[in-house]
């Protein structure tokens, strides 16, 4: 069957008969009616982060003891301890991630290949499946010409949209050698948010930290996404900060308006000082500022010295993700002379682009541990296959920017790519521009989901090794084999498969079993849930 259709635009509402209305939040996301949108960055707040790692100068010696001999912790001044920074994509509503994107195999890895009634369940006809040479090899760029790609170690279909679109961005090709990663076969209820996908607070329970806060998410949940966060990692004193514009992230820097009266950074943490030394002696002078007890004293104290700390660290620096020239083109030829990621165009012209250049500026900079973006519309079984390319494409686009500017700021960077289910075909073909001769999307399947790890290593002088490149494999029908790990139908576990990994990439998986557990506690339990040794 040939469908001629224009796809839908990226951020076109999808609603289906056979679907319920939308009731909640997540409903409107995965359906694409509304964005889930991340920070929007813009104007001189967002400027406050020019160089995270740099040494930042210590608030006076008696407030730093004040700190130090408060009843509650009360840290200042840290730029954040997190080896290694992870970013989240959250693809609301079913996206294909294996299949025609990430490669996924039989019991012996990506290089076992499935049948091809198996790769039609994908959207891949006969034609273009894996192992069959290619007639136009030369012009799919990467491709191994067999209808695969090595380019970033994983195994992607040479015409995966998310490969396209990572590609596109990602525009350092020393950088493209320092990638690798695996897929994890697994699946997940479909069109739902109550998948327990989201790992955030278990990798910050495995150590990850940021200097302003732990864990960002685009979406005001207590996962900061779409799906769920497992019910036994969540931590609700670092439930995530929703950022999805401009004054939510001057909220948390704020230094009033004294950074515009005062033009010396020097005079205006000398006031935020004064202003701390005066509020703590009010403190032990009235009691019942806030209670008797000593201790929401002390926190309220900590309040005060925060606030000095802050506009000691961020008074007059710059962070606005649309004045670095890394990430929009020609934004600040002044420090940076090579290309940006986006155009100003691009920035300005897509909600998903601004928000991805912010939360990877604020991950990747050391001022969040963990950032989930969430991207909404992938539930796209509209009966072409054009539809799911466009939105596939722009995903891809969005992942290939966080991979360059990690990259162009020297950082490791672990990705990590979910959806709630995923969907088939039925082998109808879409032979429109956007259709790419492959097989139209008809309908929901849990069975055909998994999930796809990328780990970036600036330090790399090869591409960095992995153990397996799948974890859990699929039957030569294209379904996942359930049976196949204790994550493949599980997805409490699937997340802290994702954890462990981000432990294991530090050489500290024999930690694991100490915060969770759920995988093994042995060494030999635990091997083939990891994808990755020890890289930093």
């Amino acid at each position: 069957m040939t469908k001629r259709n224009q796809p839908l635009h990226p951020d076109a509402p999808l609603l289906y008969p056979d679907h319920p209305l939308p009731v909640s939040r997540r409903d409107f996301l995965r359906q694409g009616l509304i964005s889930g949108m991340g920070m929007t960055l813009g104007g001189s707040v967002l400027s406050l982060f020019a160089n995270p790692r740099a040494a930042q100068a210590a608030l006076s010696s008696d407030l730093t003891t004040l700190a130090n001999n408060l009843s509650t912790s009360c840290t200042l001044g840290t730029a954040g301890a997190n080896p290694i920074p992870v970013i989240c994509f959250d693809l609301a509503g079913g996206a294909s991630i294996a299949g025609s994107n990430v490669l996924p195999g039989a019991q012996g890895g990506q290089t076992d290949l499935m049948t091809t009634a198996g790769y039609r369940k994908f959207g891949l006809p006969g034609d273009v499946i894996p192992g069959v040479a290619e007639a136009n090899a030369s012009a799919t760029g990467t491709s191994n010409g067999d209808h695969t790609d090595s380019t970033l170690g994983l195994l992607f279909h040479s015409d995966s949209a998310f490969l396209r679109g990572i590609l596109d961005k990602l525009t350092d090709v020393t950088a493209r050698g320092k990638i690798n990663g695996a897929l994890i076969a697994a699946r997940s209820d479909n069109d739902t948010g109550n998948n327990p996908h989201n790992p955030m607070y278990g990798i910050a329970k495995a150590g990850a930290n940021g200097g302003i806060v732990t864990l960002i998410g685009s979406q005001n949940s207590d996962s900061g996404g779409n799906s769920m966060a497992p019910a036994g990692m969540i931590d609700p004193k670092i439930r995530p900060t929703k950022v999805d514009r401009a004054s939510d992230v001057t909220g948390m820097v704020d230094t009033g308006n004294l950074t515009g009266i005062l033009s010396e950074k020097d005079d205006v943490v000398a006031v935020m000082e004064s202003i701390v030394r005066i509020s703590n002696q009010k403190i032990d002078q009235v009691s019942t500022l806030v209670t008797a007890d000593d201790v929401a004293r002390d926190l309220v104290r900590c309040g005060y010295l925060k606030a000095a700390d802050i506009a000691d660290r961020f008074a007059n620096v710059q962070i606005d993700p649309s004045l670095d020239g890394r990430i929009i083109d020609g934004a600040d030829p002044a420090n940076f002379a090579g290309t940006g990621i986006f155009t100003q165009a691009e920035y300005d012209g897509d909600s998903q682009f601004r928000k991805t250049a912010a939360v990877m500026k604020m991950v990747l900079d050391g001022h969040a541990g963990v950032g989930t973006i969430s991207m909404g519309g992938y539930d796209y079984h509209t009966g072409r296959r054009s539809d799911g390319e466009v939105r596939d494409l722009r995903a891809g686009r969005c992942m290939g920017a966080c991979l360059q500017y990690a990259a162009a700021n020297n950082t490791p960077l672990l990705m990590y790519v979910f959806s709630d289910g995923s969907l088939a075909s039925n082998g109808m073909i879409d032979d429109s521009t956007d259709g790419r001769g492959k097989g139209v999307w008809t309908g929901d399947n849990s069975s055909t989901a998994g999930s796809m790890m990328l780990f970036f290593d600036p330090n790399a002088s090869a591409r960095p090794p992995v153990l397996r490149d799948q974890i859990g494999w699929y039957r030569t029908d294209g379904s996942v084999d359930t049976a196949s790990s204790a994550a493949a139908n599980n997805v409490n576990l699937l997340a802290e498969t994702a954890v462990l990994n981000y432990l294991a990439l530090q050489g500290r998986e024999g930690e694991y079993a100490g915060l969770f557990g759920g995988l093994g506690n042995s060494v030999a339990s635990l091997s083939p849930y990891i994808a990755f040794p020890q890289i930093v």
